[in-house]
């Protein structure tokens, strides 16, 4: 179903871990990015670059990603070694739901692996874009091309497409540039976009989320009370 509204496209986006097979038209994905362009740019570097796969090209990165290692050391650290509690409860909580709608037990390492590992085909998505940035970009280009991505994937939710941002594929990272012939020295492979149709009916793709309550995260200073209420 297509989001109305931005408040619709902002609340119905999720991470989609099971697409259909139905194939994405090639001119509403140019749209979509064509339209991602007008997204903030701190200075108009407009840093974020990205390849589209679909098809045996994607086929044929998802055979060679099952058949290497993860590269060591990865792209980038993804989750901070000395990250406080808070914020672990956060991933076990989403971690807990996710497996649990998939009947999948907390002691049942083999299956959680064998899960995790359907982010090397994107979870069947027709379609993945891969995010990458020129290395001479700064932590303030990053946050750039998260705006970038954040557009593009509220764009495809009023086209009622799904995604799924994948920092997985940062730990295959020089592979995956040398599959889609971008230079290691020149660019840092930020992650993948899986973009497809979700599974209505799977499960995984329907848990209740939660998010932290506004005053957790922000605070107003300066407004009266007649303003609070």
């Amino acid at each position: 179903m297509k989001a109305e509204t931005v408040s619709e496209a902002v609340l119905s986006r999720r991470s989609i871990r099971d697409f259909t097979d139905r194939p994405v038209p090639l001119q509403v994905l140019r749209r979509v990015l064509d339209t991602a362009r007008w997204a903030p740019s701190g200075c108009n570097f407009q840093p974020w670059e990205a390849t589209v796969l679909t098809g045996e090209p994607l086929r044929s990165l998802q055979a060679t990603l099952r058949a290497a290692p993860p590269q060591d050391p990865i792209e980038y650290v993804i989750t901070p070694p000395d990250i406080p509690q808070e914020y672990k409860d956060r991933l076990a909580a989403t971690g807990a739901k996710q497996y649990g709608s998939m009947g999948i037990a907390r002691d049942n390492v083999a299956i959680r692996e064998h899960a995790t590992a359907s982010n090397i085909v994107s979870f069947g998505a027709p379609v993945l874009l891969l995010c990458h940035i020129p290395r001479v970009m700064g932590l303030p280009q990053w946050s750039d091309v998260g705006m970038w991505l954040q557009t593009v994937m509220l764009l495809l939710r009023e086209e009622g497409l799904d995604s799924c941002a994948q920092e997985y594929m940062a730990m295959w990272g020089r592979l995956i540039k040398q599959h889609i012939g971008i230079a290691d020295e020149e660019q840092i492979l930020f992650c993948g976009l899986a973009i497809g149709y979700r599974d209505e009916d799977n499960p995984v793709n329907a848990f209740e989320r939660e998010r932290a309550p506004l005053e957790r995260q922000l605070r107003f200073i300066g407004f009266g009370e007649e303003q609070e209420a």
